[in-house]
């Protein structure tokens, strides 16, 4: 079981390797949740996230035989680079198994830190039984991405520098998927002072820890789409399971739409790049699903891995979710100033036209008329509602396409 000691001499560890991250005091985001909030930015971590404190611990910790051969790691994102990292500063051969359809970007960034990558299976798991076989075939050491003591007593640092950094602190909220993160971090807090209360927040699409700590053992469960990709794990490990059990006070989780928006705020109002896993503990204060009010909050945001192509895809999703964008659909006769008409409509309340689409092919559209499509810019739900409105009294029967 991993210790209090066995954290802070991973601390010492890892001194002038990572970086002791910001704990960045948040105006906005206290006047909308009712707390003081803090934002624990691991996001600003060497390789984008916590992983790098683990996966160094982990391999500072392996005697020179064990890693004569190099180390080998299973990882579609954020491990990969943190295990990656870490072999670099070490000198240490590294082979990183991703699956096939991992982002370019992760790829590419993993290559950087000079690891040997291995492209191996569609989805984490057949990558995972990859590199372990090419585990045993090699003699190679295998980091594993959460259970493992060294790993989660490197996560636990995280910990020791917010209790440092805010000693008054009343509660920590910590993104879960396999649980090194909550679970080193937790250990770490709750011996340091028991009354700090520490909840954790998974994906609604994968809720294997919490699913696990009802049934009293480790479960599998069916992992959904998430954009929280780095917290959807399907089963949590053994050791992590048993800290969460010991140190954690409760679990929550958040659906797509609210890590979408949360995104959104922390890039619109904080200026941070968040990835979905990293918003999610955020997310879980901001819409009310913690019972903490008039508290010192702090929120780990546990990484900005983004991938560049998925960004504009996110900001499009949390607009539409809080109102700030919205299709309208209509059929108007195919003739000179009918659309110069419904485009008057939308500027006269101040709607910002951002794309135009005319079609005249269609089931809905007969010979002489056309659909028309427009893309606009809001305010809120209820401009929305309004500018549909104004199209249905002036004559014109319009869609909301969502």
């Amino acid at each position: 079981m991993v210790s209090y000691n066995d954290i802070v001499k991973a601390r010492e560890n890892m001194k002038g390797i990572v970086h002791q991250t910001p704990l960045d005091y948040s105006k906005t985001f206290s006047g909308f949740s009712d707390n003081e909030v803090y934002l624990k930015l691991e996001n600003l971590q060497k390789t984008g996230s916590f992983k790098v404190r683990g996966s160094y611990n982990k391999m500072i910790s392996l005697r020179k035989e064990e890693l004569g051969k190099g180390v080998v790691a299973a990882s579609a994102g954020n491990h990969a680079q943190g295990v990656a990292y870490s072999s670099e500063m070490l000198g240490i051969p590294c082979t990183i198994v991703m699956p096939t359809g991992a982002p370019l970007s992760k790829i590419e960034a993993t290559k950087g830190y000079g690891a040997k990558v291995v492209l191996q299976g569609a989805v984490f798991d057949e990558a995972l039984a990859h590199a372990m076989e090419l585990k045993d075939r090699t003699g190679a050491a295998f980091v594993h991405a959460f259970d493992d003591e060294a790993i989660i007593a490197g996560q636990g640092t995280v910990g020791l520098e917010i209790m440092e950094q805010l000693p008054d602190v009343d509660a920590i909220v910590c993104p879960v998927g396999g649980g090194g993160l909550i679970a080193g971090l937790a250990a770490a807090v709750k011996e340091r002072n028991p009354l700090v209360q520490v909840y954790g927040v998974e994906a609604m699409a994968c809720t294997s820890m919490a699913q696990s700590v009802k049934g009293k053992k480790p479960l599998t469960v069916e992992a959904g789409p998430t954009m929280a990709d780095g917290i959807a794990v399907k089963r949590p490990g053994n050791l992590t399971f048993e800290l969460v059990q010991r140190y954690v006070d409760d679990l929550f989780c958040v659906d797509e739409m609210e890590i979408a928006q949360t995104m959104l705020m922390l890039l619109e109002r904080n200026k941070l790049l968040v990835e979905g896993s990293g918003a999610s503990s955020l997310a879980a204060l901001l819409y009310q699903k913690l019972p903490i009010k008039n508290k010192k909050v702090v929120t780990v945001i546990s990484g900005g891995n983004v991938d560049v192509s998925f960004i504009s895809r996110i900001i499009e999703r949390g607009m539409v979710e809080a109102g700030r964008f919205v299709q309208y659909r209509t059929i108007l006769k195919d003739k000179p100033g009918n659309l110069e008409k419904v485009l008057e409509i939308v500027t006269e309340h101040h709607g910002n036209i951002m794309d135009i689409s005319l079609s005249h092919m269609g089931d809905r559209i007969y010979p002489g008329y056309a659909q028309l499509t427009l893309s606009v810019e809001t305010r809120d739900r209820k401009h929305i509602e309004e500018i549909f409105e104004a199209f249905k009294k002036k004559g014109y029967t319009a869609d909301i396409v969502q």
